[in-house]
């Protein structure tokens, strides 16, 4: 594909059109500033799959995840940001400006924002896809409020799933940690604090094989990795905790990544490429918060400007 004329390079190409790409977007419009989104799918990114938001501020009613994401999608228009839906496949960071590969062709740009978040590792078993928002969920501080006075599972053994598992016990009745193993993975504090805790039972050594119910969950399926045998467990809500995976496969090799794949930057969210920075889910010690990867791009912005005015 030919190259596009000098005059189509962009201040900031913002990669993945979530709340932190949305956020940088709508700084950096106001400040007058040429910004390019490039989104593979919609804006709004995971947040369009929540039904109901209760816990971003200003919404006291709770917000659907469609119509926040429409809303600061409309905010950016409005301040001039463009959007392209077009998948990255690549970035040449030895060219400056930088030159993004997509399925749209080329795009070029002085500084660049990667906001691709984190897909949920999902069990892959029956029942997962079909009852998702309807019991089935990725995030106990999103949904957990949902299930006051219910019976929760959540399968997974780490820090994230046990976590999960004391947070939920704030509304949920009683909450099974289901874990294919004899034993957590999950930091000695946070163990401690879910055997003490009287609202928490334990399914050792049991994989998942299905989640059951008709339009809403209503239970798991369960088979003991050690016996073969299969058990059935009443449940209200399954909360699915076993990691989360950085969107990152389009990035170079030069790009640091900690051991999960999530983009390492420094404080003030600088990549280990000049230029090149990262906010939101993607990176390495984010914090899976709407608030917090809009707080995060913001913070990108005031960093992006001050890279962009220091190289003219």
């Amino acid at each position: 594909m030919p190259e596009r004329p000098a005059e189509d390079v962009w201040d900031i190409v913002i990669i993945g059109g979530g709340p932190a790409g949305l956020a940088c977007a709508i700084y950096a419009g106001r400040a007058r500033r040429r910004v390019l989104i490039l989104e593979k799918m919609v804006t709004g990114g995971r947040i369009t799959v929540n039904p109901m938001i209760e816990n971003y501020p200003g919404f006291p009613e709770g917000i659907e995840g469609t119509r926040l994401a429409e809303q600061m999608s409309r905010q950016a228009e409005r301040f001039g940001a463009h959007t392209e839906f077009e998948e990255v496949s690549g970035i040449d960071i030895s060219a400056r400006p930088f030159r993004i590969q997509t399925t749209g062709g080329d795009r070029r740009a002085r500084a660049v924002l990667v906001a691709t978040g984190s897909s949920p590792r999902h069990l892959n078993v029956p029942g997962e896809r079909e009852l998702f928002g309807q019991g089935v969920s990725y995030c106990a501080t999103c949904d957990g409020p949902l299930y006051f006075g219910k019976h929760a599972v959540v399968v997974g053994g780490g820090n994230a799933a046990v976590e999960e598992a004391l947070f939920l016990t704030n509304f949920a009745s009683h909450v099974t940690i289901i874990h294919r193993r004899d034993q957590l993975r999950a930091d000695r504090v946070v163990q401690e604090r879910a055997f003490a805790n009287e609202k928490i039972s334990f399914l050792w050594s049991h994989v998942v094989t299905a989640i059951v119910g008709e339009g809403k969950a209503t239970g798991v399926r369960a088979r003991n990795a050690v016996s073969g045998e299969e058990t059935e467990l009443r449940a209200d809500a399954v909360f699915v905790a076993v990691g989360s995976a950085p969107q990152t496969g389009f990035l170079p090799a030069e790009v640091a990544r900690d051991e999960a794949g999530s983009i390492v930057t420094d404080r003030h969210l600088h990549t280990s490429v000049p230029g090149l920075f990262a906010a939101g889910d993607v990176r390495s010690g984010a914090f899976r918060q709407i608030a917090f990867a809009a707080g995060d791009g913001t913070l990108a912005y005031r960093s992006i400007v001050q890279y962009l005015e220091s190289h003219p």
